[in-house]
């Protein structure tokens, strides 16, 4: 099949390698989100689709909006069979919809209706959920509402980071959204619709929503962190200053440990623990304000913290 390709961040570059490297079909374009500024010099910066499109030769589409009516132009004129979605990052208005043959085919980090939305990664490690997966299903007008082709599960690992759990998610979620593809250029498939209960939404995870809130117990802390590593990054505040925090252990049970205050620092010769509503956490990296991440160890014997110091 011709393909028009639709993604943007580094996860979507997995599964447009896969379709590159298929002897099925042919990638004629590639649609991406715009160039925005990135780093600290605030330039310019293409999405990782876009370059991977652009080492091979691909023809790279950026619109700010598909409502464009020379942007739907300039689809047609590729005459699509389908277009894979992976992490776009923009509405497909009803009229770019009706442009491939075989529509849109989005490749979602769920098993929906479960996690609808921008975040479904981050908001399953949040939950606590012990099994995830992906699923490839006809996108339509309404959030993450069409019907289904195929899912695959995934194991939630006890340490896994979004990041973790994404990159695993987007080596499987590729091979189900290139058997997707086989099965409707075969007509195999039919896709089912999704069903009516077990409907949860998965917005994104905003800075403000990644602060630690120490008065939580730990097993709710842990998942934060793990939740918000890498983007946006869980952080706490230490009198004026902001600190991001990397993913935490639970710490063993300790009589003597107890007593710790929810955010209070204590800082032993190999760990550096800080109290919750439950149990205390063992402190893994650490990356204070225009410094690169480092053991917490490391970072306490800077910082001169004293027993008043807590973080909040």
């Amino acid at each position: 099949m011709r393909l028009i390709f639709a993604g943007t961040p580094a996860v979507a570059t997995v599964s447009l390698q896969a379709l590159l490297d298929s002897p099925r079909h042919e990638v004629v374009a590639v649609l991406t989100r715009p160039e925005k500024p990135a780093g600290r010099g605030r330039r310019p910066s293409a999405a990782p689709v876009a370059d991977l499109a652009r080492a091979h030769g691909i023809e790279v589409l950026a619109p700010p909006t598909l409502r464009d009516p020379l942007a739907q132009a300039a689809l047609r004129a590729f005459e699509p069979d389908c277009c894979p979605v992976v992490a776009y990052g923009g509405l497909i208005p009803r009229d770019a919809l009706d442009i491939p043959v075989h529509g849109w085919v989005n490749l979602h980090f769920s098993l929906l209706p479960a996690w609808r939305g921008a975040a479904p990664v981050q908001r399953s490690v949040l939950a606590g959920d012990d099994v995830t997966g992906a699923t490839t299903f006809l996108i339509e007008e309404g959030l993450d509402t069409g019907p289904v082709f195929g899912v695959l599960t995934e194991s939630v690992r006890p340490s896994d980071t979004s990041g973790d759990l994404l990159q695993r998610l987007a080596v499987a979620g590729s091979q189900l959204l290139l058997a997707t593809l086989d099965g409707l250029e075969d007509g195999m498939l039919v896709p089912e619709p999704q069903p009516s209960d077990g409907i949860s939404l998965a917005p994104k995870i905003s800075v403000d929503d990644a602060r630690i809130d120490w008065s939580a117990p730990a097993l709710r802390v842990d998942r934060l962190i793990r939740a918000c590593t890498p983007e946006p990054g869980a952080w706490t505040t230490l009198g004026d200053t902001r600190i991001k925090v990397g993913p935490v252990r639970l710490a063993p049970a300790d009589p003597d440990r107890t007593g710790l205050a929810p955010g209070q620092v204590l800082i032993g010769r190999s760990q550096v623990l800080v109290g919750t509503a439950s149990q205390p956490v063992v402190l893994g990296e650490v990356q204070p304000p225009g410094k690169r991440p480092m053991p917490a160890t490391d970072w306490a014997r800077g910082a001169r913290l004293t027993e008043s110091d807590r973080f909040a």
